[in-house]
């Protein structure tokens, strides 16, 4: 049980430490911000795009990761990490990264997968990435029907 609480609790920090580093930028440039207030992509920028494949609801980023049908508030964080918003339930969105990287070929690296039904967050790790890193998914329940999902490569 206190294993339980300690992997709970380093997923709670990462993705804290994620979280501040995305709002305040983690390097020494500014970061733009997109002028308007709409939730949907400007042309301009650097978002999601769908694949060709138009009977799936599978929608990828410039980084190749792929993201819920239903996303929103999409940010690519200029290190190839992404971190948008879905109206997914925790199970649902677990069930879409394990059938995704599954079909792909990548497997879960179950050691490092930590979920906590009762506050809503998941930590999960797939291997298999051409770049040789593990892809880190992890996601935490907001409160209001709605959650996080920050997507990135790591040497772990």
């Amino acid at each position: 049980m206190k294993h339980y609480r300690i992997y709970l609790a380093i997923a709670a920090l990462v993705l804290a430490s994620l979280a501040c580093q995305s709002v305040l930028g983690g390097r020494d440039e500014m970061p733009t911000v997109p002028s308007n207030d709409s939730t949907q992509p400007d042309a301009s920028q650097p978002t999601a795009s769908s694949n060709d494949d138009s009977s799936s609801d599978t929608v990828t980023t410039s980084a190749d990761f792929p993201i819920t049908s239903d996303a929103f508030n999409l940010t690519e964080i200029g290190d190839g990490s992404i971190v948008y918003y879905t109206k997914l339930s925790m199970d649902d969105a677990l069930k879409f990264y394990r059938e995704e990287y599954t079909a792909r070929g990548y497997k879960e690296r179950e050691i490092l997968t930590v979920v906590d039904s009762a506050s809503g967050t998941f930590s999960i790790v797939f291997d298999g990435d051409p770049s040789g890193k593990a892809v880190v998914i992890q996601s935490v329940d907001l409160g209001d029907g709605s959650r996080t999902i920050a997507i990135r490569l790591e040497d772990v």
